[in-house]
């Protein structure tokens, strides 16, 4: 197990309370990939510094504690530019990651199938294709001269040249995989199609276990599905066929949803959305803007949409003292609050259910029935004599 610190910035744009949020995800993401987190370090500043991203002196607190306590590698927050990560090194003299390349890691190391395994191998390809300069750090360390320089840029041409062919044979092999997706989808036509989204971790393949019975790879810990699971479920005679997609997460890299086109493609053939929410974690409400974000980034906007609160089991409630005057804070706000008003002016179908301890299961199920149906009516209304 690798030793860590972590490194964020508040910022004009990221103040305090936010930067603090990603630092815990991006601890419980260290965590996911093997690391032990032993500090983690902010700084305040106006803006991110073009050469070191924080301040020099930071840097050197960082670099000093890097060196007293043996740690392996510091991981930023936010991406890194090549010329940031490679003066990082220079000064940290330690392995450099950020955000972006640790979620690379993590779904690299949870790709299973063949095409997962394309989708992460394009990704971590697109985001190496610029840093490439940074593995010839060695060539800085020969003595300048005829014959030095020149051997060494040329080498870096030819991996670069090598990478753009993986990359491209990769698309090729991706394009070839969605034309198959794409057939075998045409022939789930005569059946509703369910898809689970949401933040990662929010339960959306504990879900998937409980309506079709089956045993999807299920975890506490991100990003535990990276493939697209497709099962036929029966809710009262009732059958359509429910997905089970890769969870989202804030500072989704870009090179992930562009790889993972032909997975997140199930979604755009869904008739319905089943928003999974994690109602016990307390940043639930971004959670919920992260991924309509993302349904916006890859044009799946306007479906019909099921709201299911879970893990209500974990919701911590604080009751306060009726001679309490102190203004109302976020952990007095019962789950009735959440249900009755804040649902209420989001003008959505929602449940709250907690599927590890099976309640409200069977209010979940019969709400997901009545959508079914209502959009059988609506897509086969030659069908409605069945109804």
């Amino acid at each position: 197990m690798e030793n860590v610190v972590l490194i964020g910035a508040i910022t004009p744009t990221q103040q305090d309370l936010e930067s603090s949020e990603y630092l815990t995800e991006l601890d419980f993401l260290t965590h996911t990939a093997g690391g032990k987190v032993c500090k983690v370090f902010q700084q305040k500043i106006n803006k991110i510094n073009p050469k070191t991203f924080l301040g020099k002196g930071k840097i050197l607190e960082i670099g000093t504690f890097i060196v007293n306590h043996s740690i392996d590698t510091a991981i930023f927050d936010d991406e890194l530019s090549p010329s940031q990560q490679k003066n990082l090194e220079q000064i940290l003299n330690c392995k450099i990651i950020d955000r972006t390349n640790l979620i690379l890691s993590i779904f690299a190391l949870r790709a299973k199938t063949a095409i997962s395994k394309i989708q992460v191998e394009l990704a971590q390809y697109q985001y190496l294709l610029p840093r490439l300069t940074n593995l010839w750090t060695h060539l800085s360390k020969q003595k300048g001269g005829i014959g030095m320089r020149g051997p060494g840029e040329k080498e870096i041409e030819t991996d670069r040249r090598i990478i753009r062919q993986q990359i491209s044979l990769l698309k090729k092999k991706l394009i070839k995989i969605d034309r198959q997706m794409t057939t075998q989808r045409k022939g789930r036509d005569r059946l509703i199609r369910v898809s689970l989204v949401g933040y990662t971790n929010a339960g959306k393949s504990t879900i998937m276990n409980l309506l079709s019975k089956s045993n999807v790879f299920a975890e506490n810990k991100l990003f535990a599905t990276l493939d697209t699971t497709v099962r036929k479920v029966v809710i009262e005679n009732l059958p359509f066929l429910l997905s089970d997609t890769v969870g989202f997460i804030r500072k989704l890299p870009t090179q992930l949803v562009q790889s993972f086109k032909s997975t997140l493609d199930e979604l755009h053939e869904s008739d319905l959305l089943i928003h999974v929410i994690d109602i016990s974690n307390p940043h639930f409400e971004k959670h919920i803007q992260s991924v309509q974000k993302t349904l916006k980034e890859i044009n799946c906007v306007g479906k019909k949409e099921l709201v299911v609160f879970n893990k209500i089991d974990n919701f911590k409630y604080i009751k306060k003292d009726e001679d309490d005057l102190t203004p109302l804070r976020r952990e007095n706000l019962s789950l009735n609050y959440w249900e009755k008003t804040w649902m209420a002016k989001q003008n959505v179908n929602h449940v709250f259910i907690s599927c590890t301890r099976k309640q409200n299961i069977t209010s979940f199920k019969e709400t997901l029935y009545d959508l079914i149906i209502e959009i059988q009516k609506e897509k086969y209304p030659y069908n409605n004599f069945l109804y």
